[in-house]
């Protein structure tokens, strides 16, 4: 988990437990495994839909480890929830990474370079802290140097960096990985708990 003004710390992850789904809403702790948003936060969405947006950062290594349990989640869900990734920027150093995501989305190459983002960081020691670092290394994937470049520094992405972080603080985002849910709910990063929360959720939401 990454925090605001914090480096990463250790959760036991291995020690998450994951209930039967059928029991899951009875079971929800208000303030320990959610919290319900004081003000709800306008969603991206149209009617029949339910938003899910998933705050991270390629930095933090709870979120490296959350990644393939949120992807082989998002796998299964029915077309009417929509998820979002979000990268966090607690401070000025994690601009370039959320610059990185929303240059790899505007180019098309989330899909093959998401994960290897992550990868770089946590297995190779890649360090995306400077404009120049991130082009590096998305020239080395075979990306296009000029093309990454301008994209990174474009309009387009600085409008969805900023839209990032009114988005982690309309939902009062203080750790990553988090999930928010419907504008209505943030679920803390728990491993695999994670998931059946937001399921509970999602089952609320759809079930008002």
């Amino acid at each position: 988990m990454q925090r605001r003004h914090f480096h990463t710390i250790a959760l036991g992850w291995a020690a998450a437990t994951v209930l039967p789904a059928a029991h899951a809403q009875d079971s929800l702790r208000e303030g320990t495994e959610y919290r319900r948003l004081a003000k709800p936060v306008p969603v991206d969405t149209g009617p029949g839909q339910v938003e899910v947006l998933e705050f991270f950062a390629y930095s933090c290594i709870h979120c490296y480890r959350f990644e393939p349990l949120m992807t082989d989640w998002m796998r299964k869900l029915p077309k009417e929830i929509v998820v979002r990734r979000v990268p966090v920027g607690f401070n000025a150093a994690f601009e370039p990474m959320q610059r990185l995501y929303y240059t790899l989305e505007a180019l098309g190459r989330l899909g093959d370079l998401h994960e290897k983002a992550f990868k770089a960081v946590h297995e190779e020691r890649a360090r995306f802290n400077t404009a120049d670092a991130v082009i590096a290394w998305a020239a080395q994937q075979g990306v296009d140097r000029q093309q990454f470049a301008q994209t990174y520094q474009s309009f387009g992405v600085s409008g969805k960096v900023k839209r990032a972080l009114q988005l982690q603080d309309a939902y009062e985002v203080d750790a990553t990985p988090s999930l928010g849910i419907a504008g209505r709910y943030l679920v803390p990063g728990q491993a695999a708990r994670t998931l059946t929360v937001a399921d509970a959720l999602i089952a609320r939401v759809r079930q008002a």
